[in-house]
């Protein structure tokens, strides 16, 4: 049996990937337009991979890079709001090495945590297709093997919950009644011992509304937390 990669070879192959020609050709076309704040800045404009630290027991999944954010930095959850939000409650918890993230040059480290999304490209109107995600789901298999301490994971919106559970195996080994259904704050707990929590995701749309409030948010931190 072939050995299974590890994150640096799975890393490799995400920055290398041309599976979806629509999804390619937008971050290409972000990536030279720009937004007028970044017009001196050469952006990334390639599938964005994982980050994080390689013994993780908490293991992150958002949905995918944010067009002026990840597309423009090259790192998960970079240069934009919804990181703002992540990377202060990941330092507030002691996951990071600092409570905002700018640029895949800062310094930024992370400690017992790894962060992934369901689709490594951005995508027009933030709107994966069904195929899309089909085409990234094997990298995010490869990761969950590769990430063998993970305990705790935390899925952001119901798209990453329900590509966690696809890309992990537990969707096809359950009956529809059976699966985890997404809820913030809900937690569940698989029979391999993994828990499963589930968090709106911190974009804007859900925290200038007040779908998602501070107190929410750093609540699913502590459930994470009180597992580990």
């Amino acid at each position: 049996m072939a050995r299974a990669p590890g994150i640096p070879a799975i890393t490799k192959q995400v920055i290398a990937c041309e599976k979806c020609p629509r999804l390619r050709e937008w971050c290409t076309q972000v990536a030279r337009e720009k937004k007028r704040m970044h017009a001196h800045e050469t952006y990334w404009g390639r599938p964005v991979p994982g980050f994080g630290d390689l013994r993780a027991r908490l293991l992150i999944v958002g949905l995918a890079p944010a067009a002026h954010g990840a597309n423009r930095t090259g790192r998960m959850f970079t240069g934009d709001s919804s990181g703002d939000w992540l990377y202060e409650a990941l330092h507030r918890n002691g996951f990071a090495s600092r409570p905002d993230s700018r640029s895949r040059d800062d310094g930024m480290r992370l400690t017992d945590c790894y962060i992934t999304a369901s689709v490594r490209c951005a995508p027009p109107g933030n709107k994966p297709l069904l195929e899309e995600f089909e085409n990234c789901r094997p990298y995010l298999e490869a990761e969950i093997a590769a990430l063998d301490r993970v305990r705790v994971v935390l899925a952001l919106g119901r798209l990453a919950h329900e590509t966690w559970l696809r890309a992990a195996g537990w969707w096809l080994q359950m009956t529809p009644r059976e699966r985890p259904a997404f809820s913030h704050g809900a937690s569940a707990r698989l029979s391999d011992g993994t828990v499963l929590i589930s968090s709106y995701h911190p974009s804007r749309q859900n925290t200038n509304t007040g779908k998602l409030t501070r107190k929410m948010w750093y609540g699913v931190f502590e459930k994470a937390l009180e597992v580990l």
